[in-house]
């Protein structure tokens, strides 16, 4: 705090420091506020969900094997194919017919977006990307 003087004869000087305190008091208040409130946000809601036995669905047939390669070549099935012709390739399989993606990580994304313009363009809305899962450190 600032304090001032009582003595006659001197000038009374302006105080350029930034009380400090009061900023301090609040930022504690607050922050002893959220302490007390965070946990009470992560509850969830209580939900008895219904059992049910599952089993691994077997894919109904051989999924579609799309490569771009980082050259930016294109195959479907081990079968080079160009981007002009990859539609019509494509529009032979069903809809119904996964396709498992596979690029290459330096493929431009300007191939990418083309190919898969084409496979939703054939009308093929099953495609997974297939990636190498990360080692463990």
């Amino acid at each position: 705090m600032a304090f001032g003087s009582f003595e006659k004869g001197e000038e009374i000087e302006a105080n350029a420091e930034i009380n400090m305190v009061p900023f301090i008091d609040v930022m504690l208040v607050l922050l002893i506020i959220f302490m007390i409130t965070a946990p009470l946000m992560t509850q969830a809601v209580k939900v008895d969900l219904p059992q049910a036995s599952s089993q691994q669905v077997a894919p109904a047939g051989k999924p579609i094997e799309l490569v771009i390669e980082a050259s930016g070549a294109v195959s479907v099935n081990q079968q080079a194919v160009s981007l002009a012709d990859l539609e019509r390739v494509l529009s032979q399989f069903s809809a119904e017919d996964e396709v498992h993606f596979r690029a290459d990580k330096t493929t431009s994304y300007d191939v990418v977006a083309q190919v898969l313009a084409a496979a939703a363009g054939a009308g093929l809305a099953k495609i997974g990307f297939v990636t190498d899962p990360v080692p463990a450190k």
